[in-house]
């Protein structure tokens, strides 16, 4: 992209937000200035280098979305300085409201001149082309061009004046290049228009001056496009918000509201500041944080996140953080600066154009200045091919390639809940070929539930929940939790209906059997419920437990779809039994499920099967990675070998690696690194799996939002608790790192083209510009504005909407 820093009027010392500057930290002041003028990479170099001055600590730019941040000393410099460094570089720096795009950009008064400047081109060329009987000669200045006489006819005074109607930007920045020495396109434009005046040859430089400009009002408005959908985030939240103060409603800006007041939102309003309800009840859509399209039911105690939309019913929030800090004001943040990173690509690019455009440079100097000599035929024609090489020396199409491509790819999956913290993770997400996948909240909802109850001896199923619900109701072990909360759904674990009852029995003596289950006296009785090497320590026979039957099958045993667990009691002299060592609990276990037994110090009750369920959508995200070109796909979980292979194969992964602790895991992730040609992905919840997630090419976080430290630790962090997210991360990736090699790709081949061609006189300085500039720049724009159309492939209903069995 060209240096395109014309401003209509003076700039004005500024922070966008407000919020968000001057601010102190530890390490100096904070201020963050909209400098929408600055749009590639040479203009992000000339604004460091004016920043590069006492008191500045650090320079951030970020050209792909017009904003600096600075962090200053602010005992030894302030904002009218810094702001002033920046305008004297040439660029304007817009005030708190600007986000970087011009609305007006066809009407401003660059455009209005360039449009002059292209009549005046177009009536000279008549003159000279067309009507060569009407162009009047008005002088013959001898002297003046070094090829000879120039002749002053009513074509060249026409060109003259489109030079000088589209010219003086051009010359202007070209000024501030060469006061910065960078060998940028407006420095070599305004030495080539500059240089076709001095040598006679005006229709080559009102073609520079104008189709030049034609081309940076385009790349500007390709730019701004790019701008528009990370404006179109910062939309999400409203800047005002109707605030409840001393019982009345007040509409005051956002930015105003602080944490624990209340706020009104009604139907269709957008919810300002996260918070959390307090009072009423309804729908809210959270598709623009989380990109989940159906609208969440919300009641008092809920989150709700700025930036959502609430459908139905009224709702009183209370605000839990201010505007600036809300979850919707953390993603724009970070996508604005993750399009400020730069990717490997784009090292590479400005590496290369470090060394493409001075060698060019010198030899279009060579082309004008030898070709003469070494080859013969006119100076003019050698002058013309070698200005036509200075313009080819322009990398602009190469060098905006990459960038425009994050932008495009980043702010895309943001408005599809998905954060992606850089370009560089894009870039990596794109080469990853194998993807590890925590087990627990990730493959499986992370929320245990009851999945069998299998009641022994004379009871039935709510009498072994109801005892197992009042010995567990005390312990803090997950596993209690979900038999305390199944006995309270089906009414077992409280038969007097009255909530918080103790199951109608008396509780007492509770003590916590560490790493076997628990014990307590219900009603004068010692009851147990735990492992069941518990009950084998107490003396029971696991492999013949009584059961009542009913055509073959237990009597009263309540099963989770499909489980086979309790189908074949077998018969003795007393009955029929169940063999529990070897049929029942292995068979509940290969089906991934934990066991606990309940009974007296005398008597066998039953058997609990609980389960983490595993999401309905986890084997057909397998299968879309697979198919999206991943080559392995592991998980990686402290679960017991026998629960995690159960859970694995039903899943279809390819490697399953259990039993491993938190630093094993990071091991883990290292060897299947060392093991593969690309990249790993690790996908975990973001705090328990930090290390390993830190450990990857890739760190995938699982429901980050709401979640500060998810947020803040992983390379990608998908908002919503919603696993079809990822083979979206995996797709957009792919695609934006195939986009921005064809960008490359495609641009350094037409440069190399023209490169060729230019000293042949193949080329004109007007193709140079509209076919190497211009029209390079819109090509490698619009490929990457493509991305914006990837969209999240949806899992069939089935997988939707399948009731997850235990695992």
């Amino acid at each position: 992209m060209s240096d395109s820093h014309e401003s209509d009027g003076p700039g004005r010392g500024a922070t966008v937000p407000p919020s968000d500057g001057p601010s102190a930290d530890a390490d100096g002041a904070r201020l963050r200035l909209a400098v929408p003028e600055m749009d590639c990479s040479s203009c992000a170099g000339k604004v460091e280098g004016a920043l590069d001055r006492e008191g500045v600590l650090s320079v951030d730019t970020r050209p792909t979305t017009g904003v600096v941040v600075v962090t200053y000393d602010p005992d030894r410099t302030d904002v009218e300085a810094l702001t002033a460094a920046v305008e004297g570089a040439g660029y304007a720096v817009a005030d708190a409201e600007s986000d970087g795009v011009a609305d007006d950009l066809f009407t401003s008064p660059r455009a209005i001149a360039t449009a002059v400047g292209g009549v005046f081109l177009a009536v000279g060329l008549v003159l000279e082309w067309l009507l060569p009987g009407l162009d009047p000669t008005f002088a013959t200045v001898e002297g003046v061009g070094f090829l000879g006489p120039w002749a002053v006819t009513g074509a060249s005074v026409a060109y003259l004046l489109a030079v000088a109607a589209a010219g003086p930007p051009i010359l202007r920045n070209g000024f501030y290049s060469l006061r910065g020495l960078s060998l940028d396109i407006d420095l070599l434009m305004s030495v080539g228009v500059v240089a076709a005046l001095l040598v006679d040859l005006p229709f080559e430089a009102a073609t520079l001056a104008v189709l030049f400009s034609v081309a940076e009002l385009l790349e500007r408005y390709s730019i701004d496009r790019a701008r528009t959908s990370l404006r179109e985030l910062v939309e999400l939240s409203p800047d005002e918000a109707v605030v409840i103060r001393d019982g009345a409603e007040e509409t005051v800006p956002a930015e105003a509201v602080a944490a624990g007041e209340r706020l009104a939102v009604r139907p269709g309003e957008r919810v300002p500041l996260d918070g959390v309800v307090r009072e009423g009840s309804g729908a809210v859509d959270e598709s623009p944080i989380t990109g989940e399209s159906v609208p969440a039911e919300k009641a008092p105690g809920d989150e709700v996140y700025a930036g959502s939309i609430n459908e139905e019913g009224y709702l009183e929030i209370e605000a839990t953080a201010p505007a600036e800090e809300s979850t919707i004001a953390r993603v724009v943040e970070l996508v604005e600066a993750a399009n400020g990173e730069e990717t490997r690509a784009e090292r590479f690019v400005d590496r290369f154009a470090s060394v493409y455009t001075p060698i060019v440079v010198v030899g279009a100097v060579a082309t004008a200045a030898l070709g003469p000599i070494l080859v013969g035929g006119g100076a003019e024609t050698w002058f013309v091919r070698g200005l036509t090489l200075l313009v080819v020396a322009c990398p602009c199409a190469f060098v905006i390639s990459t960038p425009v491509s994050v932008v495009s790819g980043v702010t895309a999956a943001a408005r599809n809940g998905v954060l992606i913290k850089g370009g560089e993770h894009l870039e990596a997400a794109g080469d990853v070929d194998t993807v590890a996948l925590d087990k627990t909240g990730t493959l499986t909802r992370g929320e245990l539930s009851v999945t069998d109850v299998v009641p022994l001896g004379g009871r039935d199923a709510d009498d072994v929940l109801a005892c197992a619900t009042a010995l567990e109701r005390r312990s803090e072990h997950p596993v209690a939790a979900a038999i305390v909360a199944r006995g309270e759904e089906t009414g077992a674990g409280r038969p007097d209906g009255a909530e918080g009852a103790t199951d109608g029995v008396d509780v007492a003596d509770f003590e916590a059997l560490a790493g076997e289950g628990v014990r307590a006296d219900l009603d004068g009785e010692t009851h147990y419920a735990g492992k069941p090497s518990l009950f084998e320590e107490l003396g029971f026979d696991l492999s013949h437990a009584h059961v009542r039957s009913d055509g073959g099958t237990v009597r009263g045993a309540s099963t989770a779809g499909g489980s086979t667990a309790v189908a074949d009691p077998e018969s003795c002299d007393h009955g029929e039994y169940l063999d529990l060592t070897s049929e029942t609990i292995p068979r509940l276990q290969s089906e991934g499920k934990t066991v606990v037994l309940v009974g007296t110090e005398t008597e066998l009750e039953g058997v609990i099967a609980v389960a983490d369920t595993v999401r309905p959508e986890a084997a057909w995200v397998v299968d879309r990675l697979h198919d999206l070109g991943i080559d392995r796909v592991a998980m990686l979980t402290g679960d017991n070998e026998r629960t995690a292979r159960a859970i694995g194969e039903s899943v279809g992964v390819d490697e399953v690696r259990a039993e491993l602790l938190p630093e094993e895991k990071v091991d883990a992730v290292r060897e299947l690194s060392d093991e593969t040609e690309g990249g790993v992905a690790m996908v975990g919840d973001g705090i328990n799996d930090a290390p390993a997630l830190a450990a990857a090419d890739v760190g995938i976080a699982m429901g980050a939002a709401g979640a500060d430290t998810a947020i803040e630790t992983a390379d990608v962090a998908l908002m919503a608790d919603d696993l079809t997210r990822l083979p979206y991360v995996v797709d957009l990736s792919s695609r934006a790192s195939s986009t921005i090699r064809t960008n490359i790709g495609a641009s350094l081949a037409v440069k190399a083209l023209l490169a060729a061609g230019a000293p042949l006189g193949y080329v004109s300085v007007a193709m140079a510009v509209v076919v190497g500039d211009m029209g390079m720049s819109l090509g490698v724009t619009g490929n990457a504005l493509r991305l914006g159309s990837v969209e999240p492939a949806e899992p069939p209903e089935a997988d939707r909407e399948a009731d997850g069995s235990g695992a």
